[in-house]
């Protein structure tokens, strides 16, 4: 009995690990922004449907695999939260994970197209390359970019319809990836500098950081509010309103309390806006080609 209780536990332990190790809280908000573009745009449910298992896919893949290649790093600087860290999961066991999960990526992706397919496969192997090494190098904000800027230009291109992508929402998902990177960093800077890590967020510092992340995010905002056609409607410029003023309160303490946790906080608050701002927006993601 208490063997097959102890297995049972062991079990759930993995489950658990492979799950956290997934990084599901950024997975869920990238799958459930493209199932609003989706939607927003106008796609047929089940193709809405085939979009969100292709990004889903993709974000598993790219939450194991960064878990698996850091697994030495992580265990180096004693990382309690990491899965391969506390022993729940094995690094072996992500990178099979990473790989099946890559290999579901592919089929659903190619599967609303070959373009389509190619595009979201593209933002998945951008996403891989900061995993596999660009995250140390002063390169580390491209990904980011390169990734989010795909992720509107894949649902738009799965329509088949002959519209493409609005310019603004590539450039407002850009300077989200990017903000979301710098903030994202800013709470291991001094883990990731032990380990050899030292991408751009690294190496500006992090006073500079903390006042770069909500800068770039209050930016893609802004770019939210008057990139689409027509005047900007009450909730989307209250919305920006609110994400200047978070991004000035996590500027200046960025400035003056550099090691205190606010400016990621509340850079967290401006990506937040941010995505809700795109989410009203949706339906001015596609234009015509």
């Amino acid at each position: 009995m208490g063997g097959t209780t102890a297995r049972a536990q062991a079990r759930r332990a993995r489950v658990r690990g492979m799950l956290v190790a997934t990084h599901a809280a950024p997975a869920a908000v990238v799958t459930v922004l493209a199932l609003v573009f989706a939607v927003g745009v106008g796609l047929p449910g089940t193709r809405t449907l085939l979009v969100t298992a292709a990004v889903a896919a993709g974000q598993v893949s790219v939450g194991w695999s960064n878990d698996w290649l850091d697994a030495a790093r992580d265990r180096r600087v004693g990382r309690a939260d990491k899965p391969t860290v506390t022993g729940a999961v094995t690094p072996r066991a992500l990178r099979t994970g990473a790989l099946v999960a890559l290999g579901a990526c592919v089929a659903l992706s190619l599967a609303t197209g070959v373009v389509p397919g190619l595009l979201h496969l593209a933002a998945v192997a951008s996403a891989w390359s900061y995993n596999a090494g660009l995250k140390a190098t002063a390169w580390s904000w491209l990904p980011y970019a390169v990734s989010f800027g795909l992720l509107p230009a894949f649902v738009v291109a799965a329509g088949h319809d002959g519209r493409v992508v609005a310019g603004w929402t590539v450039a407002a998902a850009a300077l989200l990836g990017v903000g979301a990177h710098v903030a994202n960093v800013l709470p291991d800077l001094e883990d990731d500098r032990a380990t050899g890590v030292r991408g751009l967020p690294h190496r500006l510092g992090r006073r500079a950081s903390g006042v770069l992340a909500p800068v770039l995010l209050a930016a893609g905002s802004l770019v939210v509010l008057l990139g689409p056609p027509g005047p900007p409607s009450a909730a989307s410029t209250t919305l920006s309103g609110c994400a200047v003023v978070l991004a000035v309160a996590a500027g200046a303490v960025g400035v003056a309390r550099p090691h205190s946790r606010a400016p990621f906080l509340l850079s967290l608050g401006v990506a937040a806006v941010c995505v809700a701002q795109l989410v009203l927006a949706a339906d001015a993601v596609a234009v015509p080609g």
